[in-house]
């Protein structure tokens, strides 16, 4: 088994657009204004927004993509105006770890994990 793809809710599934493609997805399907999937620029994984009249409640969706240039993508996401809850730290489960919000407030986590991502010191 393999995992395909996410999908997350979104109310406007046009500016999720805009956002994810400054967060460096390509788009490759659009069948606005319900639904848009987008490939990861490395990998297999897509990712997908589908419209939705009501967001979920409480804490939410949250979504993590890897880089291994972390820090360089946050500093290029400010750069061009995105805004972000935690910039790069170094998380006591030995991830490297930014936060922000997408438009619904899905929350998205840019990290790097290297072999800790499936290999933590204390793997079972």
């Amino acid at each position: 088994m393999n995992l395909n793809q996410v999908t997350v809710p979104s109310q406007d599934v046009a500016r999720s657009i805009s956002f994810y493609k400054r967060l460096g997805l390509r788009l490759i399907v659009e069948t606005l204004p319900h639904y848009a999937r987008f490939e990861c620029p490395e990998g297999d994984a897509t990712f997908s927004i589908h419209q939705v009249e009501k967001l979920p409640e409480g804490e939410g969706v949250y979504v993590y993509f890897e880089t291994e240039h972390l820090d360089q993508e946050v500093e290029r996401l400010i750069a061009e105006g995105i805004q972000f809850e935690l910039l790069p730290t170094d998380q006591r489960w030995l991830w490297h770890e930014a936060r922000l919000k997408d438009p619904d407030k899905n929350q998205i986590i840019l990290y790097f994990a290297g072999d800790n991502r499936k290999n933590p010191p204390w793997r079972i």
